[in-house]
């Protein structure tokens, strides 16, 4: 992951020769409201570079994190990307660093319904460019992409899928975690407070039997838990978590009534996960 502003043709060639296999870049908005998140000149200085990258053989990605702020303005990042050439697109949202960034009424909130309208309109955009032949791979990141493919019947539930097992989603706990440079060690580098322990103090095998056992708990999951497509979805707890400080609380953005769910009560009874005594 990077930025454009040093990039080259003799700086890709050297990077693609060092080993670098794929350059990821963000836009998050049109030129005006991306020149506004990053610096003037950054848009377009983005989707020049991209052609450097492919000439050096090196995937050229591009990432956009979506929020309230640029919601309405993603099917029109897709079309400058595939025609600049960008190689793959994906998007996620943001993931929100306190209650006061997250909450409805807040500019950068989206709302489940809103949510829902701009994976149709992607969904139906991805297609149509697909149909084509576009050279661009569209990465359906997001967890809630399942929950829409399940509405429009092009997901189906297994019928020899084992009870209690995680198929997808999350992998929160099941295959992921990240190291920083300082040895720790998180469960999730997008939830906040979800340190789990330290390399230089503590064996990795002891910390992922241990500690992460404390982001394994499928039944917690207020929502999900109650939900037949869990072992294949759970949303993103990392924005739940953000926004209510909660890794279990329902994803903010998750339009799908539930049986046996009621968000009043929810709320009122959050389940936050303490820090770790490391």
């Amino acid at each position: 992951m990077g930025n454009p502003f040093h990039l080259s043709d003799e700086v890709c060639q050297r990077l693609h020769a060092l080993g670098c296999e794929k350059y990821q870049m963000s836009i998050d908005g049109l030129e005006q409201t991306h020149d506004w998140f990053r610096k003037k000149g950054s848009y377009r200085t983005t989707l020049e570079k991209i052609p450097l990258l492919n000439r050096a053989g090196i995937k050229s990605v591009i990432m956009t994190t979506v929020s309230g702020l640029n919601l309405h303005e993603i099917p029109g990042i897709i079309d400058a990307v595939v025609a600049a050439g960008a190689q793959a697109y994906s998007f996620a949202r943001y993931c929100p660093t306190s209650e006061e960034k997250a909450r409805a009424g807040d500019r950068s909130f989206i709302s489940p319904q809103d949510y829902r309208a701009l994976l149709v309109a992607c969904d139906q955009k991805f297609k149509d460019y697909e149909a084509q032949g576009c050279a661009t791979y569209f990465d359906r990141k997001d967890h809630l992409w399942t929950l829409l493919q399940y509405e429009q019947g092009e997901f189906t539930l297994p019928g020899d899928a084992e009870p209690g097992m995680m198929y997808g989603g999350c992998n929160c706990g099941n295959c992921h975690l990240t190291i920083t440079p300082r040895g720790d060690v998180l469960a999730c580098r997008r939830v906040r407070d979800s340190k789990v322990g330290n390399l230089f103090g503590q064996s990795l095998a002891g910390l992922w039997l241990g500690e992460m056992e404390r982001y394994r708990d499928y039944g917690a999951f207020k929502k999900c838990a109650h939900c037949e497509l869990e072992p294949w979805c759970r949303g993103c707890p990392a924005v739940a978590s953000g926004a209510d400080g909660d890794f279990y609380a329902a994803d903010p953005q998750c339009w799908k009534e539930v049986p046996g769910f009621d968000a009043g009560s929810a709320a009122l009874a959050q389940r936050a996960i303490p820090a770790a005594a490391v």
